[in-house]
């Protein structure tokens, strides 16, 4: 709704412009700064929202996750109304370092927070947010060597490397600026206390809000998603998000961040019983949710422990009705951990679905091969980029194996290879 009025508004403004053009025989095109002389423009304009952009593709709002290498992945940032799920790592190791970024990106934008979890007290979740870097020391943060102060100033031009020419200019040196489109966050330190206390946020914790003595009705959600979505519905409409009524206040955008969702903790069995009693709970809950998104100036993200829940087909249902879906595959645990050819990785990351809005399908990540890793200070996603195993411990067998797989390739520079050396061309 608050699309229409937006899009009626800029509708009005236009025809007024053509008309005036047409009288005058001017072009229909006007500034956008202030005028020279000082007066201020009579006509409506957009809105502007910290921390916000509009996308190049179809103009829907978008604001950053907290991450700008996930924000290019889902083709510029998330969705204004839209559901962004993490499916968790095995050991919930990464993925409360993703959640707590969404959340950090909101608290320096100046945007209201919703914090919603069944294992840990919102609170809690706030104190242990990443801390923004400085302006001043954005570039250095990537760099993996030690920074010398000593060093020259013509040296430590020649030591940036060219991948920081695509880091945007920074202006002034103090704390980051909130008006930026995402921020790089220091996962080795704590957000400062006054921004915290500054930022409007409000806390959902289960245990808190729903008592044992709560009465669960036939065929309906669980109590405590029940309680979740009249939470979320209370303060989309007390504090003016909701985009069919005028807000009384400023704009802004509510960021929503519901933690382990589908878990036990909850109080749903998706993850205990393939056939359980609350199989149909968990949809219902994202359907009415995604219902309260759609109408509000709101984004979400979902953390659900989907490698637990026994029923693939819920599975399914889950990701249809979620609009991106990305799935973190840690190492831990697995053969990769000790394999040469992944240690500079921690995990993969796989770009399930990409929302195409406005359309009746989905889009599909053209980049398969992504990979994560957790340096010091900064959590990356690249390109998955492995050496060719060319040591002495590969068995001679499986060198014959390539070579003659090389042969059957048919003609070209694997029938070449007339030697019996693996490097033989």
């Amino acid at each position: 709704m608050a699309a229409v009025a937006t899009c009626g508004s800029v509708a009005a403004s236009t025809g007024s412009a053509v008309a005036t053009a047409s009288k005058s025989n001017v072009t229909s095109f006007q500034r956008r700064g202030p005028r020279a002389s000082g007066t201020n423009d009579s006509g409506p304009r957009l809105v502007s929202i910290a921390g916000t952009r509009p996308s190049v593709r179809n103009g829907q709002l978008l604001v950053s996750t907290g991450l700008p290498a996930l924000d290019q992945l889902l083709g510029g940032g998330l969705a204004v109304g839209t559901v962004l799920l993490i499916e968790e790592d095995k050991y919930n190791i990464y993925s409360p370092l993703l959640f707590k970024y969404f959340l950090a990106e909101g608290t320096v934008s100046g945007h209201t927070l919703l914090v919603a979890s069944a294992k840990e007290d919102p609170a809690n979740i706030l104190q242990e947010l990443p801390a923004p870097l400085l302006d001043d020391k954005c570039k250095k943060e990537f760099d993996e060597d030690v920074y010398d102060h000593k060093t020259p100033e013509s040296n430590i031009k020649m030591r940036i490397a060219w991948r920081y020419q695509l880091l945007p200019k920074m202006e002034q040196i103090g704390p980051v600026s909130s008006s930026r489109f995402g921020h790089y966050y220091d996962a080795s330190k704590r957000m400062p206390q006054e921004l915290i206390e500054a930022s409007n946020w409000h806390g959902f914790f289960l245990p808190e809000k729903i008592s044992s003595t709560v009465k669960v009705e036939p065929c309906s959600l669980t109590p405590g998603y029940t309680k979740l979505l009249q939470f979320i519905q209370n303060i989309i409409y007390e504090e003016g998000f909701d985009g069919s009524n005028p807000q009384k206040k400023q704009r802004n955008i509510l960021r929503i961040g519901i933690q382990n969702l589908g878990s036990p903790l909850w109080g749903d069995d998706i993850c205990c019983a393939e056939n359980g009693g609350n199989s149909h709970s968990l949809t219902k809950f994202l359907y009415v949710l995604r219902g309260l998104l759609r109408t509000s100036l709101s984004a979400c993200i979902i953390t659900m422990p989907t490698h637990l829940i026994q029923n693939k087909a819920i599975i399914a249902r889950v990701t249809t009705l979620s609009d991106i879906v990305v799935g973190l595959e840690s190492f831990i645990g697995s053969e990769r951990e000790t394999n040469p050819l992944y240690k500079d990785y921690h995990g993969l990351i796989h770009i399930r679905q990409i929302p195409r809005l406005n359309n009746l399908i989905c889009d599909e990540s053209d980049v398969k091969d992504l990979a994560f890793k957790l340096k010091r200070k900064l959590f990356t996603i690249e390109r998955l980029h492995l050496p060719p195993d060319l040591s002495d411990t590969v068995s001679r067998s499986s060198k014959m194996d390539l070579a003659e797989s090389a042969k059957r390739l048919g003609p070209g520079c694997g029938m070449m290879a007339g030697g019996k050396k693996h490097l033989d061309f």
